[in-house]
């Protein structure tokens, strides 16, 4: 240097004394001036993510402190202190980096920032008070990382009615379906659900399982046998006969009965099983003409004393008349069906009239005409009194035929009737 020098200043020596003896106190002043500067930077330790960073600054406060180390901060970061603090000796600097996370809260979907190390923290921060019964995936221990996703369904409590009990259960948002496999509720193949199985449940829901079974039951019924009439020769026209009494036969009726949750909702008739076939009543009613009455002439003979007369009449105009053809009066008839409007078919004293349709049946005033009575009816033959009518009052009697067109043929009419027994 020195030969460098004195090639720019030849001859003069003193003067390149000089020069160098500047030169080199500039060196000595800038070597006191950075080490002056380099012994007043401050001492600053920065905790980033629990890791320990220390640089020594002239920054004024933590804020350029960071611009200085070029690192990025995000406004959501936490830093402790503020970024606005002076920066003095040996200061510690806290810094925690915000993540972003996606959650998604009982359906509505957000991103967040958060300083947060546990999704129970995150929790705690959005303010959301979570329960054992809100369902949080993945589980409040899972530390938070970059871009996670979190799910928070909160549960809410629906009311369960199943096999008679009412209860309570919490749940969260989710298929009526997938509540009840949860809860371990077992569906038939016929048992029904309110709401439906694809349906959602909120807190505004109840739940209503109904048990369906179809069980079969049999129901034994009589079959009332019908009255057949025949012509009797050897009988005196009038006069009746019991052939048979008939006898009553049995069907059983099958029926399909669908129960919810134990109770009755419908039957069905699916089959009648006859058990034992109905008898039918026979009576033979006389035709042989009666034999005519003879009178006889007498020689005029002393009248009887009054016993004697009476004691004869009575026997020639009382007994051999009642036994004969019995107490006869005439009515006013009327004629009905066994499918009349307000008609069950079966009569007041149990016969079953659609199922006999020819039967001879008169309705009666049980005062004037006892029911059971057979009774001889002018024009329509020998009937058993055995129904009854809210109009038949007094000597009235209403006539079962077969259809209504008999019934209108048939008219109102008087009519002489005979009470044979």
């Amino acid at each position: 240097m020195e030969a460098n020098i004195r090639r720019f200043l030849p001859g003069n020596g003193s003067l390149m004394k000089l020069v160098i003896s500047v030169i080199s106190l500039i060196l000595f002043v800038g070597v006191v001036i950075y080490a002056v500067y380099e012994t007043t930077k401050a001492t600053v330790t920065v905790m980033v993510d629990e890791e320990e960073v220390t640089v020594q600054t002239h920054a004024s406060t933590v804020a350029e402190l960071m611009m200085e180390q070029e690192w990025d901060v995000n406004e959501y970061d936490h830093i402790e202190p503020s970024l606005d603090t002076e920066i003095d000796g040996n200061m510690l600097v806290t810094w925690q980096p915000a993540k972003q996370v996606a959650i998604t809260i009982d359906g509505q979907e957000q991103d967040v920032w958060t300083t947060a190390d546990t999704i129970e923290e995150l929790l705690h921060e959005l303010d959301i008070a979570y329960t054992d019964h809100d369902n949080i995936e993945p589980a409040v221990t899972t530390e938070i990382s970059e871009d996670l996703a979190v799910n928070y369904e909160s549960a809410f409590q629906v009311e369960l009615t199943s096999d008679g009990e009412q209860q309570e259960f919490w749940t969260t948002s989710t298929t009526v379906a997938d509540f009840l496999e949860r809860e371990n509720v077992t569906l038939g193949e016929l048992d029904r659900v309110e709401p439906a199985l694809e349906e959602r449940i909120d807190e505004a829901t109840d739940i209503r399982v109904i048990r369906v079974e179809k069980v079969t039951d049999v129901v034994e019924e009589t079959v009332a046998f019908g009255t057949v009439t025949k012509r009797d020769e050897d009988l005196e026209n009038g006069k009746e006969k019991v052939v048979n009494a008939g006898e009553e036969g049995q069907v059983n009726k099958h029926y399909e009965v669908v129960l919810e949750d134990g109770e009755e909702i419908s039957r069905e008739l699916v089959k009648t099983e006859t058990v034992k076939e109905s008898q039918d009543r026979v009576v033979a009613v006389g035709t042989r003409p009666a034999a005519p009455s003879v009178s006889r002439s007498a020689s005029p003979s002393p009248s009887p004393s009054p016993s004697t007369n009476n004691s004869s009449g009575g026997q020639s105009s009382g007994g051999s008349s009642e036994a004969s053809s019995g107490r006869t009066m005439t009515v006013t008839a009327t004629a009905y069906t066994a499918s009349c409007s307000g008609c069950s078919g079966v009569t007041a004293t149990g016969i079953n009239l659609n199922n006999n349709r020819n039967m001879k049946v008169i309705a009666v005033d049980p005062s004037v005409i006892p029911l059971g009575s057979r009774v001889h009816v002018e024009g329509y033959g020998t009937a058993v009194a055995g129904d009854t009518g809210g109009a038949i009052k007094g000597n009235k009697i209403d006539v079962h035929v077969p259809t209504k067109e008999d019934a209108r043929r048939w008219g109102r009419k008087s009519v002489k009737i005979t009470i044979l027994d």
